[in-house]
């Protein structure tokens, strides 16, 4: 609203300047100033008030009145009212072809009638070559300042609705971030309280300290999840899209990943060569994820233990083997495509499936996008 105002408190101050100016060329040109010119003028000028909503209206109103006083006086200077009116309906037409042809035919026309009354009226008679020609040049270059105005304007806001659509698009694939790592928790969590409440229950006689800590594996397993769903489902609704989210776990909570499946019964040995801490935080979200979904495969369909090995070099090699059960069916749930697809979005390449009795996920990610 206070630009609103703003905007037309400038219009007003426009307006009384150029009627100002217009009256000042008027008494400069021609002694013999009556009432008629003076309403003559102020038509010429004050329909400027409403140039910006009406361009076209006070244009013709301007134009048509600039004409009229040419013929009955003999004013100094080009015509103020309708050279303003002329660049704001330029910088506010648009890029239909028809509607510039007609604005074109009206300005033309406009500026003829103007110049024939410069040299036919007002005492005058020759033919208005000059005056031709300077209007040309003048309407002319207001009509090609308008236009470029306009395209300027144009640019500004398609610069302005490509930055909204990129910021839409980044909120849309930060929530499928969100709803990815939503499921993978999820998902993880639960073959882990599975696979210890199993334990739980098969040990509960025979073994009551082994018992009590697969229990107590799986009471901090549910609450830890319990948060991270929390946060995530806080950042998914839209009364919460400005919540921060706790990025997952990365590389670097291999051991305690690896010592809960150990507590599970599931033997893990793992061999790390180079510096983990190089990994960039996206390539080491995914990492992890990737440990986690194949560490709990090994868990539920393999024949009890599992080796990873990673690599930190050009790009982290990532490889988990574990022995399978015979008869066991791996390789076609959501968590295989989950980790191929969290992969391929870093520009890497995943490989996942049985060999010689064995079942192998490698994961090969670059450091660089």
């Amino acid at each position: 609203m206070s630009w609103i105002r703003s905007q037309r408190s400038a219009d007003l101050a426009l307006t009384v300047a150029v009627f100002a100016a217009s009256v000042g060329l008027l008494v400069a040109g021609d002694d013999s100033v009556d009432a008629l010119d003076i309403c003559l003028v102020a038509m010429a000028s004050l329909p400027l008030i409403a140039g910006r909503r009406a361009p076209l209206a006070a244009f013709l109103v301007t134009g048509v009145a600039s004409v009229a006083l040419r013929d009955v006086a003999d004013p100094t200077g080009p015509p103020v009212g309708p050279t303003i009116a002329l660049y704001w309906l330029a910088s506010q037409s648009d890029e239909s072809r028809t509607r510039t042809r007609l604005l074109a035919g009206i300005v033309v026309a406009v500026l003829i009638a103007h110049a024939t009354a410069a040299g036919t009226g007002a005492g005058h008679r020759h033919f208005p070559g000059a005056e031709l020609l300077f209007g040309t040049v003048l309407w002319g270059g207001t009509w090609l300042a308008g236009e470029r105005t306009r395209l300027r304007r144009q640019r500004m806001a398609a610069l302005e609705e490509r930055a909204e659509r990129a910021e839409r698009l980044a909120a849309a694939e930060e929530r499928t971030r969100i709803a990815r790592d939503l499921h993978d928790s999820a998902g993880h969590a639960i073959n882990t309280i599975l696979v210890h409440a199993g334990l739980g229950r098969l040990r509960a006689e025979d073994d009551p300290v082994a018992a009590r800590e697969a229990f107590a594996t799986i009471e901090a397993v549910a609450r830890e999840t319990v948060t991270e769903i929390d946060h995530m489902v806080g950042a998914l609704r839209e009364n919460g899209a400005g919540a921060e989210v706790e990025p997952p776990a990365g590389v670097a909570a291999l051991d305690r990943l690896v010592e809960r499946h150990r507590a599970a019964g599931l033997d893990v040995t793992t061999r790390i060569d180079g510096d983990l801490e190089r990994l960039p935080a996206g390539v080491d979200r995914a990492a992890y994820r990737v440990l986690q979904e194949a560490l709990t495969n090994a868990a539920r369909h393999g024949a009890g233990s599992a080796h990873v090995v990673a690599t930190v070099g050009d790009g982290l090699e990532l490889t988990v083997t574990n022995p399978l059960v015979p008869g066991a069916t791996i390789g076609s749930g959501h968590g295989i495509v989950g980790m191929r697809e969290r992969v391929a979005l870093l520009g890497g390449s995943l490989e996942a499936g049985p060999q010689h009795g064995r079942f192998r996920v490698h994961a090969d990610l670059p450091l660089e996008p």
